[in-house]
């Protein structure tokens, strides 16, 4: 054992603050059921491929490591052919109680452990009682352990939702149960408004029963339980047929907006002479009725091409991604940014500068996270054929970027969690990360940004006003009026409410979409807006002024989000059922922007700063109890006239998709040309201990976003005590003609659930990325895209 006297005064024991890099190589994929299995250091628990183990020898002189291998098979599940099939009650892919593919699948793993000692690979069996005390010690730390994967995804669970896991009511245990007599009875329910006998909700407050709220495709109910809720405010509501034996059930708080945990159920329950013991579940949960609703229509089908047998393909770019619960989002918006040349030439192509700067042991670097998930997808290494003889339902190779999911998700909200998140929010989010990790290099996301202009004319003197600012995604409204096939959609509609009527459904392939041209879109874009009480500097007063959008710039490559997520008049969130006939070429040349024209005179800039704006100060409260932002509840108010509860709410059910929707308010008029810091996100940075000066360029640099901007400034600590004016930033510019080669889609009803594919354009044939799945499309269904990705010709 003399071997290891050189690297004794480096072996390290873990402990429970440890982290333990044992499931995959820090810098690739490689992982214990690769060929070459996984070193992990004793020095400090870092996990490395083949690849990577003796560069990293070579740059710290840690030696000895321990080899893991792990051998999966496949065996016969018990149950298998002898049961009922596993019931899906999620509209999810990965995630308990929704679409799992290896379900039928069951394996053993079997683990084999070697202690190896670099640079010529000599190795000792585990267990071995010869080893030094030092080695034994670490290596059984090692094994027994958790992951560093697994804690952090503890961690992500932690206090978030999980599977089908609900918070409990705030109002469960205080409820207010009035003593009215009523009894309810076990049977023979209807709603007291209406004749509906299905889809009943029992307020557990007075008792009453009523029906739930209408579905986007007319079945449901009348909404007479909300309306009930509006008038009296009784906050809990269950929906009855859906209470079982054991004292559960679907609750409602109206309240609390979503469905809720109530302990006291059965308590609830018996007040109204309900005995759970002579309860039977009889209707569908909610749940069940978002997957029922969505198996109405063909659009799962149509999105996965699921109707053939897609021929798989395999090799460098075709590399699939394992869904991580819910992760279809992260998995659609990596692969359409790898076929992006910018991010290929920095991450894959420049990949090895991050992982040798990083001095090998910094496995959380942004970079070399990105860098990682590049040669994962790009090389090819994990998208190989499977073997000879292997199965037909053989589960498809990938890679599984759980060190980036749990990496960018850090501190979020939202991408920390579990949940299905949206694709264009996420989007956002990993080019504002790249952006902040590319202070001193290349930022690949500049291939997206553009310059929109905005031209104010004062409907009084005729001035006009331009203001320009920065975006990354060009998202569009849908004209659903401007449908080319309304007849069409009109019979289509009469016969589903007659086969309905009759308790039938009809054929999801007979579904008849309302279809829209995508110029009708780039139109609604494009069509002047009158803006009301602008503030004209030319008159010094309130007048009104049309406004119209246009972009000063055409990006290399141009992302297009349709905005198919909306609130429904009774605030049920929706999602538009329609095909949009997106071009395979676009010319945008119509939407450039010329700035100020010869003959036309700019409005003055204001020297006196008009008073605010009055704003009811009760309906703001209303409206940020609600959970909307206080600046779009003042931007609401503002343009209702300060009229109220009702006309605000009902402004921000209208435009609460709008791009500037949670910005700083500024009364339309007042916005300045020249960069003026807001003052409350100015104070609120100057009370995290920076200076006025430092303050002001980090919200310049971000145009006025407070989030934005402290981001800036950490990852600007170097910049802080220049406090010179940032330069302002550059676009790329060109032709305004391209071509189709990405679009991610949606299927389900909300951004909430629901499941995420992309199509790609690669050496001139579409490829679907299906999670793990890759194969070559036949059908690509380009009408029903979320998000559309355009390159410049």
């Amino acid at each position: 054992m003399d071997q290891f006297a050189p690297h004794l005064k480096n072996i390290r024991v873990a402990n429970n603050n440890s982290k333990v890099y044992k499931d995959e190589c820090v810098f690739s994929f490689d992982n214990p059921e690769s060929d070459t299995g996984l070193y992990v250091s004793l020095t400090t628990f870092l996990g490395f491929g083949r690849d990577h183990v003796e560069r990293y020898f070579n740059k710290t002189n840690h030696g000895v490591f321990l080899h893991i291998r792990r051998e999966k098979y496949e065996v016969s599940s018990p149950q298998q052919g002898d049961g009922p099939e596993k019931k899906i009650t999620r509209l999810a892919i990965g995630v308990a109680g929704g679409f799992d593919p290896a379900s039928s699948k069951k394996f053993e793993y079997e683990e084999f452990y070697e202690v190896v000692i670099l640079p010529n690979f000599v190795a000792f069996k585990w267990p071995n009682d010869e080893l030094p005390d030092a080695v034994k010690q670490s290596v059984k730390a090692i094994i027994d352990l958790p992951s560093a994967s697994k804690l952090a995804e503890i961690e992500a669970l932690s206090g978030t939702w999980d599977g089908e896991v609900r918070a409990v009511s705030k109002y469960a245990n205080d409820l207010k149960q009035l003593d009215n007599g009523i009894k309810i009875s076990p049977t023979g329910w209807k709603c007291e408004k209406c004749d509906k006998t299905d889809n009943l909700w029992l307020n557990l407050t007075d008792g009453t029963i009523l029906c739930g709220r209408k579905f986007y495709d007319g079945s449901g109910g009348n909404n007479h339980a909300i309306e009930h809720y509006s008038t009296t405010g009784y906050p809990l509501a269950v929906k009855l047929g859906t209470i079982t034996k054991e004292g559960k059930g679907d609750v409602f708080s109206y309240a609390e907006d979503d469905m809720v945990e109530d302990p006291n159920l059965i308590q609830h329950l018996a007040h109204w002479g309900i005995n759970i013991a002579n309860m039977e579940k009889t209707e569908k949960s909610m749940l069940e009725l978002e997957l029922e609703l969505n198996q109405k229509t063909n659009e799962w089908a149509a999105l996965q091409e699921s109707k053939g047998a897609l021929k798989p393909i395999y090799g460098p770019g075709f590399t699939g991604l394992t869904n991580m619960g819910n992760s279809c989002y992260l998995n659609s918006v990596m692969q359409m940014l790898f076929i992006v040349p910018d991010f290929i030439g920095k991450y894959y192509e420049n990949g090895n500068e991050f992982f040798n700067d990083a001095g090998m042991e910094a496995p959380e670097d942004f970079n070399i996270q990105m860098a990682k998930l590049a040669h994962g997808l790009l090389s090819g290494k994990y998208s190989v054929p499977p073997p000879p003889g292997s199965p037909v339902d053989a589960d498809p190779p990938g890679i599984c970027p759980q060190m980036f999911k749990s990496l960018i998700g850090r501190g979020h909200p939202e991408f920390s969690t579990k949940k299905q998140q949206d694709a264009q929010e996420y989007l956002f989010h990993i080019l504002t990360l790249i952006e902040r990790h590319s202070k001193n290099s290349l930022n690949p996301g500049d291939c997206f940004k553009f310059q929109v202009e905005e031209r104010f004319q004062c409907g009084t003197s005729k001035k006009v006003k331009y203001l320009t600012r920065s975006e990354l995604i060009l998202s569009l409204s849908i004209p659903t009026d401007a449908a080319v096939n309304k007849d069409e959609v009109f019979a289509y509609e009469l016969k589903k409410a007659e086969a309905e009527s009759q308790g039938k459904h009809l054929d999801p392939d007979s579904l008849v979409r309302p279809k829209i041209k995508f110029f009708s879109c780039l139109e609604s874009f494009m069509q002047s807006e009158v803006i009301s009480n602008f503030y004209s500097s030319a008159v010094k007063e309130n007048v009104t002024a049309r406004k119209t959008t246009r972009l000063s710039s055409f990006p290399d490559y141009l992302v297009i989000h349709l905005k198919k997520f909306m609130l429904r008049e009774d605030w049920v969130p929706i999602k538009l059922d329609v095909s949009i006939e997106m071009p395979d070429l676009l010319d945008i040349s119509t939407l450039r922007g010329a700035g100020p024209q010869p003959g036309e005179e700019l409005l003055p800039e204001l020297e006196v700063q008009p008073p605010a704006p009055a704003m009811d100060e009760g309906v703001i409260n209303q409206l940020t109890d609600m959970g909307f932002p206080i600046e779009a509840c003042k931007r609401a108010i503002f343009n209702t006239g300060n009229s109220g509860l009702e006309a605000a709410t009902a402004w921000i059910m209208e435009h609460i998709a709008d791009s500037d929707f949670t910005d700083p308010f500024v009364q339309p008029g007042l916005e300045c040309s020249k960069f003026e810091p807001n003052p409350e996100a100015l104070s609120t940075i100057v009370a995290m201990g920076f200076t006025p000066e430092q303050a002001k360029k980090a919200l310049k640099a971000t145009e006025n976003n407070v989030e934005r901007a402290m981001d800036w400034i950490f990852s600007h600590q170097d910049d802080l005590d220049d406090v010179k004016s940032p330069a302002p930033p550059t676009f790329r510019d060109g032709d305004g003609k391209y071509k189709l080669v990405g679009f991610i889609s949606h299927m389900g009803t909300s951004t909430m659930v629901g499941h995420y594919v992309v199509h790609l354009l690669k050496n001139g044939q579409w490829i679907i990325f299906n999670d793990n799945k890759v194969a070559i499309s036949e059908h690509p269904p380009k009408d029903l895209g979320y998000m559309y990705l355009y390159e410049r010709m």
